[in-house]
């Protein structure tokens, strides 16, 4: 006989004797709750948490590309001393208990179940956060969305401006927030929003003429495109909401400006100093001890 044929024979002649495993119970599971989780490595443990809630790609390149979104800002904001969690689907209450901010970029995110809304609105009533970028806010009832993030759009209507150069036209001009923010940007802009009168206009944009402007009546109209909100909903904690209404682009959220801007508006949300994220510097590496 081949030795290389001994070899497998024996082998198969061993597996038979080891005995079938048994199947974990529910008091196996159980004691893994007693088991201490490592420290994560690489993390500011004291950092603020942001849950970052992205959604499916959209459209065609360099556009509406959610899922590069959460790849890269997961690194980013985990570099800027931040506690990171996030996925492609609605996060849960734990994930919600355990955020200062969420972020949400993600298409026509007014979307959401009867116990979506529920668990987002106790999050909201709690004092929780919430950052939306571009479409996010877009839905089938933009007055609902107005009271969790100060503006809401219809899921529909031809509310945008489609891809053209934007001028941005400061409203805030002393907002830490906006420090070094591009005043020019090809990008998209909206109109027809909703808004709460609550809502602190810090940027707006003058719609360009373009076809889909022209369509839905929005040539000429100035329409705040970046805001911050504060408010409390009844028998809640006061509640932050910071807007931005473009990103469109991937370009647009790349540009190493309106990152600092960005992150200054998610620190804000989050309670948080304006520079937590945009500021932060990391601990000197940790040296290894030399070989032995």
């Amino acid at each position: 006989m081949h030795p290389v044929t001994k070899i497998l024979l024996s082998g198969a002649v061993a597996l038979a004797c080891v005995p079938p495993a048994m199947a974990q119970t529910a008091k196996d599971y159980a004691r893994y709750a007693t088991y201490k989780t490592p420290r994560a490595q690489g993390q500011n443990v004291n950092g603020m948490h942001i849950f970052l809630f992205g959604g499916l790609k959209s459209h065609g390149p360099g556009a509406h590309d959610y899922p590069y979104w959460l790849d890269t800002w997961s690194k980013l904001l985990t570099q800027q001393g931040a506690v990171v969690d996030g996925g492609l689907s609605f996060p849960s209450v734990a994930q919600l208990a355990a955020a200062d901010v969420v972020v949400i970029y993600k298409g026509d995110a007014g979307y959401m179940t009867p116990q979506q809304r529920a668990d987002l609105q106790a999050y909201v009533k709690r004092g929780g956060g919430l950052v939306t970028l571009h479409d996010s806010l877009c839905g089938p009832d933009p007055e609902d969305m107005a009271t969790l993030v100060g503006a809401g759009k219809k899921h529909g209507e031809t509310n945008y401006t489609w891809t053209a150069t934007l001028d941005y036209n400061v409203i805030d001009k002393d907002n830490p927030i906006i420090a070094g923010m591009p005043m020019e940007i090809y990008d998209e802009a909206f109109f027809k929003l909703n808004f709460a009168p609550e809502v602190h206009p810090i940027l707006s944009i003058t719609m360009p003429d373009t076809p889909s402007a022209r369509k839905g009546g929005g040539v000429g109209q100035t329409i705040p495109q970046m805001w911050t909100y504060e408010h409390t909903l009844p028998g809640g904690q006061p509640a932050r909401a910071f807007v931005w209404m473009q990103g469109h682009m991937v370009d647009s959220l790349e540009d190493p400006a309106i990152r600092k801007v960005l992150m200054r508006g998610i620190a804000w949300a989050g309670k948080k100093p304006v520079g937590e994220l945009a500021d932060f510097v990391p601990p000197p590496p940790h040296v290894s001890r030399p070989a032995q």
